[in-house]
């Protein structure tokens, strides 16, 4: 039989045959199920039912956290609603804004708060934990420098803000003050919880009085900030670090010793939507950090009921291997050749715990560390 020819004009066989196909496509599609419950299932994994509790209370205190911020503001507004609590919330307001003056003075740190069950669930989710190279003397004050920032930098928050892994015990007399954006203190409750952890301020002001507090005094400075975070993916170690001096003089004027922090995995529990300079979403990422002093990254994890859709953090191995002090010299007023000297010896001490350790807690690296800026 002769194909039917192509012409401008079907003939009366292509016709029957273009009917008897479409017949039997439609009897097909009659016959065969829509199932848009399969459709998701192929495209979500989603969590099995069978979970056991301990792994359900992990993941509760983990996707707690990171709606912190809403659930403290919708109970002030809740509290709000109500007209017999507002010269008390008047009173808080005023009080929070005009006088307490705690996250520029090292917090309200409570021992108690610290080390609640709750920061045990959220430190073991991923799991985090860090590694002790050496002891650090309870005589003198520290500055940790913490790397990488990641996109939220939950690794120093189990680390530094809780006692979840066991850094009071580790490291006794040491009392770490984890910094984070002064905006962070203007809302309401939610600056109570991070000053019951011991969190402060990250300006120069605030990092001068813990300091100035005396032996022991530490403060934990994620360094590469919000211009790192937009670099964090999987696999990768970029570091914003060689403009970054502040935390270096700082350390120097105030005699504290440097302590390096390389915190594997961090960079891992969130996926990041591609982002290069130059392109439209990381200018107008950028042009956001210069107005409002944080930036914004597009990222995705997982989610309550699903392990690869929602903005829970993977599962991911968090070590922060916390390395050897650099013992500096006080000096009020330092030159910036004394400044550069001990970022080397800084960048060199942190360069060698990634070479110690990357085959044992990066196996999965796609590059090998990177200063990048």
């Amino acid at each position: 039989m002769q194909e039917p020819q192509l012409t401008g004009k079907l003939s009366p066989r292509s016709r029957s045959i273009s009917a008897t196909y479409l017949r039997e496509r439609l009897s097909i599609l009659a016959t065969t199920p829509i199932n848009p419950v399969a459709a998701l299932h192929a495209n979500v994994n989603f969590v099995p039912a069978k979970i056991p509790r301990k792994r359900r209370l992990q993941m509760l205190a983990v996707a707690g956290w990171s709606v912190m911020i809403v659930i403290t503001t919708v109970v002030f507004l809740l509290l709000c609603s109500i007209p017999l609590l507002w010269p008390f919330l008047a009173i808080y307001l005023i009080w929070a804004r005009c006088f307490d003056d705690s996250p520029e003075n090292g917090g309200r740190m409570s021992p108690w708060f610290r080390s609640i069950r709750y920061w045990k669930y959220f430190a073991d989710y991923y799991p985090a934990s860090f590694l002790k190279e050496e002891d650090l003397p309870a005589d003198r004050p520290y500055v940790f420098g913490y790397h990488p920032h990641g996109i939220i930098g939950m690794g120093a928050l189990a680390t530094f803000a809780t006692d979840a892994t066991g850094f009071s015990a580790a490291f006794p007399g040491i009392k770490p003050h984890l910094l984070t954006l002064t905006t962070n203190f203007n809302m309401p409750f939610y600056r109570d919880i991070l000053l019951a952890l011991g969190v402060c301020s990250v300006s120069k002001q605030s990092c001068s009085n813990i300091l100035k507090a005396g032996p022991g005094s530490a403060i934990t400075i994620v360094v590469g900030g919000a211009a790192e975070s937009l670099s964090a993916r999987p696999g990768t170690a970029d570091l914003t670090l060689r403009r970054r001096l502040g935390f270096i003089k700082l350390a120097i004027q105030h005699g504290a010793d440097l302590v390096p922090v390389f915190s594997f995995g961090e960079n891992d529990i969130y996926e990041q939507m591609p982002n290069e300079k130059g392109t439209t979403v990381y200018v107008l990422q950028r042009k956001f950090q210069s107005v409002f002093g944080f930036t914004l990254p597009l990222f995705h994890g997982r989610g309550l009921l699903n392990y690869n859709l929602g903005l829970m953090p993977y599962r991911r191995h968090i070590v922060a291997v916390i390395g050897k002090p650099i013992r500096v010299e006080k000096c009020e007023k330092p030159s910036l050749n004394e400044v550069f000297r001990v970022q080397q010896m800084y960048i060199q001490e942190l360069t060698r715990i990634w070479n110690t350790y990357k085959d044992e807690f990066a196996k999965a690296r796609l590059q090998e560390l990177n200063i990048v800026d």
